[in-house]
């Protein structure tokens, strides 16, 4: 099937596109990308957003933004079998209130008159899974795409880091030890929040602030401490789980302050890498943060393996969770899992998402 997948992440940059072909199992091919940015205004709405629930100020204006923004994109495709649609995350809380995506996929298939796969999280949830991450069923496929034959792990940077572990050897990425995934910590939203409380623009460009300051190891050791890191994985982060720790370096110049949290963020990576089952061959990073060069120095001073961006195997890291969500629309439209126990600790292998239809939907 040729189709398209969509992701709105936690940096709340703008939404990713991207168009792949496969038959839910292997990825056949890779098509078109395309990306629409949040302007000021829209971001601002979202980031007030954050952290509210369905009904609650600010969450139907969220979506119209959201939705708006993905009609954009995908009505200059060309014509695709489905879209596959994963909302913006508002609030995630697996072990409480749920999960929250803001927009609605029945409006989406209705003006884009294709099927739309869309609230992928919940089914998880309410099997006792957290939720996400969602994309490692897609980093299996990858693995076996680019040929790997021993264990891989994919490292993504967004708003959350999020690792993978793969054994491209199983079979399905359903199969026992075929997958271990989780989120290891915050990565780029921190960097940016901190940007912005001091007024420094949006993002630290060539991670250029973070590279000339000295971070704060009592700080940074003071953050490896919290429990979180200790906890046996699957586990999974809202985006405003650590937000105190931009409290931590609050007496520090900016360029401290920044070394700081990206020490925070690949100190976190390291502590993520010792609950897998064995080290990975390479990390591959996909995600805005493999653009910052402190983060990424950072990763291979902490890591002892080749620490690659995704490009160095052929693959896209700006749009990977996007087609990751074209991947998992096509299972869910063919009645096959998308998560498992080692991916989001499901109690069993489970498939989620709902198919809405243009000729069903209001």
């Amino acid at each position: 099937m040729r189709v398209a997948g969509a992701m709105s992440g936690t940096s709340l940059d703008g939404v990713d596109l991207a168009v792949i072909e496969t038959d839910g199992v292997s990825i056949l091919g890779f098509g078109e990308t395309a990306y629409r940015p949040y302007d000021k205004t829209e971001r601002a709405a979202l980031r007030a957003a954050l952290g509210r629930w369905p009904g609650e100020a600010g969450v139907a204006g969220a979506a119209t933004i959201v939705e708006a923004a993905h009609l954009a994109l995908a009505r200059d495709l060309a014509p695709i079998s489905a879209l596959g649609f994963h909302g913006q995350t508002l609030a995630h809380e697996p072990d409480g209130r749920g999960t929250h995506q803001a927009g609605d996929g029945e409006r989406l298939a209705r003006d884009l008159g294709c099927p739309v796969i869309w609230d992928f999280r919940s089914s998880d949830i309410q099997l006792g899974g957290q939720g996400a991450p969602l994309a490692p069923f897609f980093h299996w496929a990858c693995a076996r795409w680019i040929g790997a034959e021993r264990p891989v792990a994919f490292l993504n940077l967004g708003g959350v880091g999020n690792l993978t572990w793969v054994q491209p050897l199983a079979d399905a990425p359903d199969a026992p030890g075929a997958l271990l995934a989780f989120d290891t910590g915050p990565a780029n939203a921190p960097l940016d929040d901190l940007m912005r409380a001091r007024g420094l623009g949006e993002v630290d460009l060539d991670g250029a602030l973070a590279l000339s300051g000295r971070p704060d190891q009592e700080a940074v050791t003071a953050f490896l401490s919290d429990g979180y890191f200790l906890k046996i994985p699957p586990k999974s982060l809202d985006r405003g789980d650590f937000g105190h720790l931009i409290q931590r370096v609050a007496g520090l110049r900016n360029a401290d302050a920044m070394a700081t949290l990206a020490a925070c963020v690949t100190g976190a990576v390291a502590r993520g890498m010792e609950h897998l089952p064995i080290p990975p061959a390479q990390v591959l990073v996909t995600g805005g943060g493999r653009h910052n060069p402190a983060l990424m120095a950072g990763l291979q001073r902490n890591l002892d393996m080749p620490v690659l961006p995704v490009e160095a195997v052929g693959l896209d890291g700006d749009f990977l969770e996007a087609q990751a969500f074209a991947y998992l629309a096509v299972r869910v439209m063919r009645g096959m899992t998308t998560s498992a126990p080692g991916t989001t600790g499901v109690a069993a292998a489970v498939g989620g998402g709902r198919i809405s239809r243009p000729d069903t939907a209001p």
